[in-house]
Formats: structure tokens, sequence, C-alpha cells
């Protein structure tokens, strides 16, 4: 495994925090069955663990102990090579708020917030982490519409975000490889 990949989410991690963003709040009636699959990243504030990651995609699974597995990758055209990080969620009280921790090292968790989702057909997410530092839009596939783009920028502004730092992440590579699940 990498080494960005190694201190993802690492500042969200060091700071053991598994808060809510101010103006931030976690969608209820959240069904992490129905969440679960592949998911490509299209927006996020950048960071040091993402910097120059194009087709990135997380994945998330069910796992028999209640957690969810997650494989987050993405390629470095810096390095040319993908790079992937696996890890893991657990819910933050309620299973049915989309609020979770994720871990991709140790005991060390940081703040997962589903605060906007297609509740509908679950084909696309706003995220947040623990301060408005982290932000993501996820989608289902690698392209979004218009209104969806703008619905999010929209509900980040609402919620605190600055949203004119975004990065729009591409989705071009024709080799991307199935991700491959370790239990």
């Amino acid at each position: 495994m990498s080494k960005r990949w190694l201190i993802i989410f690492g500042s969200l991690i060091l700071s053991a925090c598994t808060s809510v963003p101010e103006g931030v709040d976690p969608v209820s009636g959240f069904d992490v069955e129905r969440y679960q699959g592949k998911w490509y990243e299209i927006a996020r504030l950048d960071h040091d663990f993402e910097a120059g990651l194009t087709d990135v995609t997380a994945e998330y699974a069910l796992n028999d102990d209640g957690t969810v597995a997650v494989i987050n990758r993405g390629y470095s055209q810096e390095s040319n090579s993908w790079e992937e990080a696996d890890g893991k969620a657990k819910f933050v009280g309620d299973d049915e708020m989309a609020r979770l921790k994720v871990s991709f090292f140790g005991p060390f968790y940081g703040s997962y917030v589903v605060f906007g989702l297609d509740k509908a057909d679950y084909q696309y997410a706003f995220v947040a982490g623990p301060s408005h530092e982290y932000l993501w839009l996820l989608a289902r596939t690698p392209q979004i519409s218009e209104s969806v783009r703008s619905e999010f920028i929209e509900a980040a502004e609402q919620a605190g975000f600055e949203t004119e730092t975004l990065i729009w992440v591409e989705h071009n590579r024709s080799d991307v490889q199935p991700v491959t699940r370790q239990e």
C-alpha cells in the first residue's frame, strides 16, 4: 500500500475526531444496504492524501460483524499507478442515521457524515468529515447532471463549506481494474 493512502484521512484520524461540523445534519432514514457498492468521487476539497489523484472511487460492502468495508482507489498521475486503501466504517449511534466513523489504520477513526442523499435511488451523496475542511460529492456514475451539481454546491454552502476551491475529479482512464476485497 502506498504511503499516500496510508495517511488517507490522516488529518481526520489524527484529530481522532468523529464530530459533525456545525451546520451539517446527517441524513436520517439511511439504508446502508442500499449505500453499498461503487461510488465515483465527483468533487472534493483537496488534501495531501488525495492531491493529484484522478479516477477516484470508493466501494462499500457490509461485513458480517456489522461494520462496513471501505476501499478507496485513485490513479496517481505523479507515480503513473493506481493507489488503494482498505478501511472500515462503523455507525456512530443509530444505524439509520448517516453518521459513521471510518478508519484506514489502527484504532483511529475520522468522521464520515452523509448530509445529502438521493433517497429515492441512492445515486448521489454529499459527504463531510469532522470539519468544514472535508467535503466530497459521490455518485454512482462518473458524471452528474447540472442539477445535482447545483444542489450539491447550494447544500454545501448552506452548511458552511467554501465551495470555490472544490476539485472536480476527472474520470477518463480506461484501464480501471476491479477492486479486490480482502476480509
